[in-house]
């Protein structure tokens, strides 16, 4: 097992930060991670997770009952950060729907597998989030 395959929560988030996404980008099964960085709906604080992603052409709590709080963050404002390996910008997010989540679905199924059955285990439509990369 991999040093990056360990990795969870802050200890991913602060090891990827320190080699620039060299540990970290590439987690288990050769699924690649991203930093997303929202803004606390209540607090109005940085928050920091570690997300599986997988791109898209060029835009770059499994199965729980309730929406994990990254996603509730990213309802309230949709404005976040992201790092890519090395690589840190502003970006907008959205949840697509309709043809497009259906497309997007299948595309991060390649990447993980597992949301598949994670969809199983819960009555609500897993959000498949577009993260849209802004200027400024």
């Amino acid at each position: 097992m991999s040093e990056a395959e360990k990795l969870f929560g802050e200890e991913h988030v602060q090891r990827y930060r320190d080699t620039g996404g060299e540990v970290g980008h590439r987690w288990k099964r050769g699924s690649k991670i991203l930093l997303l960085t929202t803004r606390g709906r209540k607090s109005g604080e940085p928050r920091t997770k570690p997300l599986i992603y997988e791109q898209d052409g060029d835009r770059s709590k499994g199965g729980a009952p309730a929406h994990p709080d990254w996603y509730e963050n990213l309802q309230k404002d949709p404005n976040v950060e992201l790092q890519v390996l090395d690589e840190v910008f502003p970006a907008r997010a959205r949840t697509a729907e309709g043809e497009e989540r259906g497309r997007l679905w299948q595309l991060v199924n390649q990447q993980w597998p597992d949301y598949d059955s994670y969809q199983t285990k819960t009555d609500r439509e897993i959000p498949v989030v577009v993260l849209e990369r802004t200027t400024g």
